[in-house]
């Protein structure tokens, strides 16, 4: 039997939440990391249920090296959540899944704005 904890601290507020960044460099490296195909593509599979790094390899078909590199980004993010698969066999594993359902920018009179939606949990 496994059960799934959080582990981790940077996860966007709440349930569907909603959460708006306008400082510069925040907004900057969100962008970025949704520039990145490798990024992308781990958003993509962690949607409908949490991984593990070694799952997230095969499925996107990227060399675990950068997958590791691609999972720590999105987590320091915010986009990707950190959980803890606890097995009865005492062999935890690090699980992970994408926290955010969408991202908005927005350019205006008042500046640029990044609104972050948090997904149903």
């Amino acid at each position: 039997m496994s059960y799934a904890v959080s582990a981790s601290q940077n996860q966007r507020p709440g349930t569907d939440s909603e959460e708006v960044i306008r400082a510069e460099s925040e907004i900057t490296d969100l962008l970025a990391a949704l520039d990145d195909p490798d990024c992308r593509s781990v958003l993509e599979v962690t949607g409908e249920e949490p991984l593990s790094a070694k799952d997230i390899v095969e499925r996107c078909e990227i060399p675990s090296s950068t997958a590791y590199r691609k999972i720590e980004r999105l987590v320091d993010l915010g986009l990707l959540e950190e959980g803890i698969r606890i097995r009865s066999s005492g062999k935890h594993a690090s699980e992970y899944r994408r926290c955010v359902d969408g991202v908005e920018l927005s350019i205006g009179d008042d500046g640029t704005e990044l609104r972050v939606v948090g997904c149903e949990q």
